[in-house]
């Protein structure tokens, strides 16, 4: 699996949000995308999910354009999991995470052993087995992004595409489910590609991390070599100590 952009570009009322991206994500990669509120990280995120078409450029998955695939096609492929999903109806937690199966199952088709097998496996890994009968609307914001995660997890993608996974959680599921998504990459072939604001989280899991200023790629590279004093004062406009040991430690100063 490859996934590559060429001059991948994105208008919203005739502004540029994401300007002339250049991405190349192989197996095996937990990519960081990382950038100040406003840099178009979202809407990236959103391309190459195939979710939004380009106003010009394109995203490759394995050298065919995403944009030829059907939409079951592309979610057997690439799974999307966004900040804050919401919903009008109360499904149960297990009815959300079995989402997840549907692009690999026929129309109208009911659960599978293997669908059943695939959730409980990702129920117990996400740490959801005790939430799978409640409602969905009754769960905590980061019960809610634990049951998307896995609902992404279920896919069993080629390509997790994550936009801010660890919001609302706190430090031991931040680090649970950053360690599941490493897992899931080196385990199944897959890549995955995580929006994320903790730039410590982001050096600790993220084989390369992009940076992303004003819509447009402005550092890529291994973390080591991105996240440094001088980016994070031009990209950040914020003073900082980082130190580079084992990975990388990010210190804000005053």
């Amino acid at each position: 699996m490859r996934l590559r952009t060429e001059g991948l570009s994105w208008d919203l009322g005739g502004r540029r949000i994401v300007d002339g991206v250049e991405l190349d994500v192989d197996v095996g990669e937990v990519v960081g995308l990382i950038g100040p509120n406003g840099s178009g990280k979202s809407s990236l995120l959103r391309l190459l999910a195939g979710l939004r078409r380009p106003t010009s450029g394109d995203v490759l998955l394995d050298g065919r354009s995403l944009a030829s695939l059907s939409r079951r096609q592309a979610a057997r492929r690439i799974a999307f999991v966004e900040q804050a999903a919401v919903t009008d109806q109360n499904p149960t937690v297990a009815e959300v995470v079995e989402l997840g199966r549907t692009p690999h199952r026929r129309s109208w088709a009911g659960a599978s052993a293997r669908d059943r097998a695939v959730l409980e496996r990702v129920a117990r890994q996400t740490e959801i087995e005790p939430l799978l009968n409640t409602p969905y609307g009754r769960l905590s914001g980061g019960e809610r992004q634990r049951v998307q995660i896995a609902r992404g997890f279920a896919q069993e993608p080629e390509v997790m595409i994550l936009d801010e996974p660890t919001n609302h959680l706190d430090i031991k599921y931040q680090l649970s489910l950053l360690g599941l998504v490493r897992a899931l990459v080196r385990d199944t072939s897959a890549a995955a590609i995580v929006a994320l604001h903790d730039l410590n989280l982001a050096a600790m899991y993220c084989d390369r991390i992009i940076v992303l200023r004003d819509g447009a790629v402005t550092e890529a590279g291994p973390p080591a070599h991105t996240i440094t004093e001088s980016m994070l004062s031009e990209v950040f406009g914020v003073r900082s100590r980082v130190r580079h040991d084992d990975g990388v430690y990010v210190r804000l100063s005053e």
